[in-house]
């Protein structure tokens, strides 16, 4: 099976202190606010169960997750200022995994590799 569905997802999990919760959901438009603007990213966006905050985010390829890590890197270090990062995970084909490896490398992140699916 020939896999061409070069999708970068990412997943990153943040307990967020309820006493901060405005706090970070102001930072969280400001993620939505510039992730808009990256011409490489599929889809973006945060979901909420109790105290833990989720983004969904997907990007063509390692080029468009690597772009978005630039574009919003003084954001991330805010929301660590505040949330717990309870859980990282990347998802994507492995050789564009290999490409992100060392620009995550300070934080827990989990790979998980691509083996079989398709995308319309």
């Amino acid at each position: 099976m020939t896999l061409d569905d070069q999708c970068v997802s990412i997943y990153p999990y943040f307990r967020v202190p309820a006493e901060r919760e405005q706090e970070v959901m102001e930072l969280c438009k400001q993620f939505v606010d510039r992730s808009s603007q990256e011409p490489l990213c599929l889809y973006y966006g945060f979901t909420k169960a109790g105290e833990i905050l989720h983004c969904r985010e997907g990007y063509r390829g390692a080029a468009g997750a690597l772009a978005h890590l630039e574009n919003v890197g003084e954001l991330l270090q805010q929301i660590l200022q505040i949330c717990e990062l309870t859980k990282l995970e990347v998802h994507g084909l492995p050789d564009e995994l290999e490409k992100l490896r060392p620009a995550l490398t300070t934080l827990p992140v989990e790979f998980f590799e691509l083996k079989m699916g398709f995308r319309r």
